[in-house]
């Protein structure tokens, strides 16, 4: 008669099938697009109930059944783009290497939409460039030249091109700077930046609607970061295109990470009397006295108060 063999020398399972390594690279809600190592386009979801994914992660997925793969882990992050308000945090993306802030003089742009960009990447540890689009249109072109000359006074990064007017010129100026990068788009509504996602990418264009087919999500497809590779003959590099909104929160910031990103502002601080002063109502203030004999930029002032008021982290 045959035994039936004990639990302990039944045969092992057959070893897990190796994970695939891939960027996401898409997602509307817990689902996702990864692409992976060999250009394959996988549709992945998020193993359990975790919503930490966002367009740049690295990450291991399991062998696609029916058709979906299961994300098992993300890999470590070099860095994390996000904004935040009182209420919650929106991710925008991960793995960047250049921040790209668009604006133009039309449709009317927001200063503080710019600067509030620009103190998220320094947070983040994310490079910025300015770009100002449309330099075409005469009208507003005061306000756009004036907001390019105070933005370089206080060491920004700025570019003047043309998308629309002059193509050519402008894809060559943005390649030169984007070249073996991961540069993220980031703008207010109606700045230009799909037009200029799609004189880096031209592809991206059919890349989005293969995105909005099989998501099922009709005409709303400038819901989320896409990531977009360029493998051109002139340039290698990828684009990460992000939807355009009006605010830009950070809430996650202290008054120390306001000072360190603003140094126009932070640059006098040695002459306060106080040396826990914030730069506010106090007394002997240096950043007051210097806004006063006209060394500070009064609406940097201004835009420094608006944040300051609610940070509760005193400099050190």
């Amino acid at each position: 008669m045959t035994k039936t063999p004990s639990r302990k020398h039944r045969p092992t399972a057959e070893a897990a099938a190796p994970l695939i390594t891939g960027r996401v690279t898409a997602g509307h809600g817990r689902h996702y697009f990864v692409t992976t190592e060999d250009g394959a386009v996988l549709e992945a979801h998020r193993r359990g109930k975790k919503g930490d994914v966002v367009v740049g992660d690295v990450v291991e997925c399991t062998e696609p059944v029916s058709g979906v793969s299961a994300i098992e882990s993300i890999r470590e992050r070099r860095n994390l783009l996000y904004r935040s308000d009182e209420w919650r945090i929106k991710s925008l993306a991960a793995n960047i290497d250049l921040v790209c802030i668009v604006f133009a003089s039309r449709p009317t742009f927001n200063p503080w939409f710019i600067w509030r960009a620009l103190l998220a990447a320094h947070q983040a540890g994310i490079p910025a460039l300015v770009i100002r689009n449309k330099a075409e249109l005469a009208e507003g072109a005061e306000e756009a030249a004036a907001a390019v000359r105070l933005l370089e006074s206080i060491g920004h990064d700025v570019i003047t091109v043309s998308a629309t007017g002059e193509p050519e010129a402008t894809r060559a100026r943005l390649i030169e700077r984007l070249e073996g990068r991961a540069s993220l788009l980031v703008g207010q509504s109606g700045m230009g930046k799909s037009t200029i996602l799609n004189l880096l990418v031209p592809h991206a264009q059919a890349a989005t609607r293969e995105f909005s087919v099989a998501l099922n999500l009709g005409k709303q497809t400038t819901t989320a970061a896409r990531w977009y590779d360029a493998k051109y003959d002139d340039w290698q590099g990828s684009v990460i295109d992000t939807p355009g909104f009006q605010e830009f929160g950070l809430a996650h910031l202290s008054l120390n990470d306001i000072l360190r990103a603003m140094p126009d502002i932070a640059a006098h601080v040695s002459g306060c009397r106080f040396f826990n002063c914030r730069h506010l109502e106090e007394p002997g203030c240096g950043v007051k006295a210097a806004v006063e004999a006209g060394e500070v930029d009064e609406a940097r002032y201004a835009f420094y108060r608006s944040l300051a008021v609610h940070a509760d982290t005193l400099p050190l």
